[in-house]
């Protein structure tokens, strides 16, 4: 039975090659964080890591991922949603519906990784999510105060 490393846990799974990585996480993982927007990659709801690279997993057929290969998820991103994006958005009231959030967070946590003190340029090209209630500048502020270390954990 195959099966991938997922928040740090080797969790198996039954499902075709060609079966996108979204639905093992959400299907057969469990892992519902992780949303399908479009289907094509446009919209990164279902933004997820692979080895630190931020991957959108609606397209990415989970016999392409390498057994060895460390998926995570907005569910393994932190503790408690600890993470300083995550209390970011909760204090700047980020989102709208939410619905693109876990995406969203998961692409700036990958971009924060990559570059800790971001330029707006850097954000916009780091951040092509789709977000329909157009939170954007939220988003851009919230990226900016975790890079600044986030607000104060209480």
């Amino acid at each position: 039975m195959p099966s991938l490393n997922v928040n740090g846990d080797l969790r198996t799974f039954e499902a075709e090659p060609d079966t996108p990585l979204l639905w093992v996480l959400r299907e057969q993982l469990g892992l519902t964080g992780t949303k399908y927007g479009c289907g094509i990659a446009a919209c990164g709801a279902c933004t997820v890591h692979i080895d630190g690279e931020a991957t959108r997993s609606c397209v990415r057929p989970v016999s392409t991922v390498e057994p060895t290969a460390k998926i995570v998820t907005i569910e393994g991103l932190a503790p408690k949603a600890s993470h300083a994006l995550q209390r970011s958005w909760v204090a700047l009231d980020v989102p709208q519906c939410g619905f693109c959030q876990s995406g969203m967070i998961m692409a700036a946590a990958a971009l924060l990784k990559a570059k800790p003190k971001p330029t707006d340029a850097d954000i916009d090209d780091a951040i092509t999510n789709i977000c329909r209630c157009g939170t954007y500048n939220r988003v851009r502020a919230a990226i900016k105060l975790a890079a600044a270390g986030g607000p104060r954990q209480s």
